[in-house]
């Protein structure tokens, strides 16, 4: 199994000032340690789980680009992209600089997008949810397109590109990961064109379990096997010591040896990777018990 970090919260002491040097040393501290990716979300307001709208936000492709210039082998991603917030062809574009200056690092994340409210404030288009997933399913077709060097015009519902040009290509195509796990439309989506899913733990391995035999059903439609898509998983698991702590998100964080028994109920369902969402990923100490997980995660 292997681990990634997500970091969806930035309203640290000092902010904004801090949020830089801070940044860096998380993204620098979880490369040392041996995650495989790096994630941040891609909203315009903080998200109701974990704080106010007026909490710090950053946009994501930018925070990757500067995380890609502190570290040299982590990869990168957003997690996940909603489909209103970019052009298909401009998102294309910004995902494909990340991964050339990045030298092959980039994920392309992806998703139906579901928080209205940053919409509104931000006077971004929040169309009904058909029109957003067809609007998801004309980007990942426009973006293969573009990955693939193909060139002739797109003619969608929702999306025309008279010349759908990439240049550069990427250094590595931008493995594409869709986020959500609505049974009838987003993992059907995964099974045609996604490299990776990627759902929440909160509802237990057994959900998860039912959600990956939906997907693999998908893949049998499509005469895909669904061992070439790897299967994800958010997971908020906060590391100390002896566990048993409280995290000023209030929840209650792991010992090596309990996350490694979640993670490998987990892996039991189908897991192949585990993105962490640490309450105490600005703890330089946290980092030692990461690397101790990363170790012991690969194993399972």
């Amino acid at each position: 199994m292997k681990l990634g970090l997500q970091v969806s919260y930035w309203s640290w002491p000092d902010a904004p000032a801090s949020i830089g040097p801070t940044f860096t040393r998380i993204a620098r501290d979880a490369e040392a340690v041996g995650l495989s990716s790096l994630w941040v979300m891609d909203h315009f307001l903080q998200i109701p789980d974990i704080g106010p709208p007026e909490s710090e936000m950053l946009e994501a492709y930018t925070t990757l680009g500067f995380a890609a210039g502190v570290t040299s082998r982590i990869e990168l991603g957003a997690m996940v992209t909603g489909v209103t917030y970019r052009h298909p062809g401009l998102l294309a574009k910004t995902v494909t600089t990340l991964d050339v200056l990045s030298g092959g690092r980039a994920w392309l994340g992806i998703g139906a997008a579901w928080f209205e409210e940053e919409h509104r404030a931000l006077g971004v288009p929040y169309p009904p949810v058909a029109e957003r997933f067809e609007r998801l399913e004309e980007t990942l077709q426009i973006v293969g397109q573009m990955w693939d060097g193909n060139e002739e015009p797109y003619a969608g519902a929702h999306h025309h590109l008279e010349r759908p040009l990439s240049s550069p290509q990427p250094v590595r195509r931008p493995p594409v990961l869709i986020g959500g796990g609505g049974e009838r439309k987003t993992l059907r989506l995964v099974a045609q064109y996604a490299d990776a899913c990627n759902l929440f733990d909160y509802s237990g391995p057994g959900v998860l379990k039912g959600k990956f035999d939906v997907l693999a059903r998908h893949c049998a439609d499509l005469g895909r096997d669904p061992k070439d898509i790897e299967h994800s998983v958010l997971s908020r698991i906060s590391l100390t010591r002896d566990g048993g702590d409280t995290m000023p998100s209030g929840e209650t964080s792991l010992s090596v040896a309990q996350a490694v028994d979640k993670l490998g109920a987990l892996a039991e369902v189908g897991t192949d990777t585990v993105m962490l969402g640490m309450a105490n990923d600005t703890d330089p100490a946290a980092y030692a018990l990461v690397g101790e997980l990363v170790e012991q995660a690969a194993g399972l």
